[in-house]
């Protein structure tokens, strides 16, 4: 049996008293980070919120098992939000659309959700009617023509069946009643009513593909209006791929049990505290990478050195020497020699102790 045959589906319950110390950590968590936020300038703000979208982006479609190029996500999100942002690449359209849907989902969070909006992201997400090599029903909900929508996983013959769906004849009205309580419902606490959304929408399962990323979308379109803010600042869908095996597990066993939804607010509430607290830790290292281009903004820099100070920025593994910047930017060792002894000219870069073939570099980064 699973949940949605329950004869009062969909009326969760869950025990609010067992939930209280958890979101309140939650609560604690965002309010921190969003008054951290506010004490930045425009420019380390705007850096914070196109790398984390880059990221909610990116993850998103990871737990999928399909893998963006985060270059022409990042560059999609700055042309469609106005940013001045170096070194932007041309994007795919199959790129252009998935931004499209998160920024339609964050930035105007306080829209109402219906059917058409979703049908419109759907739309952006699978802009060449296809799914891989298949063909899927795009901008509508799924029709069950090859028999019901179930996830699976193992090889063919030995597959087995994590979830079923409620058949598709059942779709319209069982969204229509997700609708009216996601637009009207004004007793749910608003960060559990985004976990609730979550749960809610993955089990209707309304389309062919997309449903997992749209359930995302939803979630960050409601945790936006948890933080009162349309400026996003931590990734959900990066914890959910470091817990993915706990992320299916869960869903798997809260849909086959009651609607006593406990045990998934519990799990959606430890997730996202794991996001906030993770948050702290990355975005500390994209202001220290934003702080220090401010800071040698006047040095004229060619693409090769760029290029190298980004990745040491980015916790380059080992020691900088000339072979290795050599290698990585594809030029003679005479030339990353003059690169390496210019940046050291003009105070970015710091030669370290020791001598000979084994001499290396570091960032001069100020504390």
């Amino acid at each position: 049996m699973h949940i949605y045959e329950d004869k009062d589906w969909p009326g969760f319950t869950w025990d609010s008293k067992s939930l209280i110390e958890p979101l309140s950590k939650v609560r604690n968590l965002q309010g921190r980070l969003i008054g951290k936020m506010e004490t930045l300038g425009f420019s380390l703000r705007e850096e914070a919120i196109l790398q984390t979208l880059t990221t909610e982006v990116v993850k998103s479609n990871e737990i999928e098992g399909e893998f963006l190029n985060p270059a022409q996500v990042r560059s999609s999100i700055a042309r469609r939000l106005g940013m001045d942002i170096s070194g932007l690449v041309q994007s795919d359209r199959e790129v252009d659309g998935l931004v499209e849907m998160m920024l339609d989902a964050t930035q105007n969070h306080a829209l109402p959700l219906t059917k058409e909006r979703l049908f419109d992201w759907h739309r952006a997400m699978f802009p060449s009617g296809e799914s891989g090599m298949h063909r899927i029903t795009v901008a509508a909900w799924r029709k069950d023509e090859k028999g019901p929508m179930q996830v699976v996983s193992g090889p063919i013959g030995k597959e087995k069946v994590h979830f079923q769906a409620p058949p598709a004849r059942l779709i319209d009205s069982e969204m229509n009643r997700f609708f009216d309580w996601y637009n009207n419902d004004t007793n749910t606490e608003l960060v559990l009513k985004a976990g609730v959304a979550h749960l809610w929408f993955i089990t209707i399962h309304p389309f062919d593909d997309g449903n997992g990323r749209i359930a995302r979308a939803i979630t960050d379109m409601q945790l936006a209006i948890s933080d009162g803010t349309n400026q996003r600042f931590y990734s959900m869908s990066a914890q959910i791929v470091r817990q993915k095996k706990g992320y299916y597990h869960t869903l798997e066993r809260i849909q086959k049990g009651t609607l006593d939804i406990t045990g998934w607010l519990q799990w959606f509430l430890e997730c996202l505290t794991s996001a906030l607290k993770f948050t702290e830790t990355s975005l500390a290292m994209v202001l220290t990478k934003a702080k220090f281009w401010e800071e040698h903004a006047s040095a004229i820099i060619n693409d090769r050195q760029k290029l190298m100070i980004n990745k040491l920025l980015d916790n380059f593994f080992g020691k900088l020497t000339t072979s290795k910047w050599a290698k990585i930017t594809k030029c003679s060792q005479d030339t990353a020699l003059r690169d390496i002894q210019d940046l050291v000219r003009k105070g970015v870069l710091l030669k370290e102790p020791g001598g000979g073939r084994s001499t290396s570099y570091t960032l001069n980064i100020k504390k």
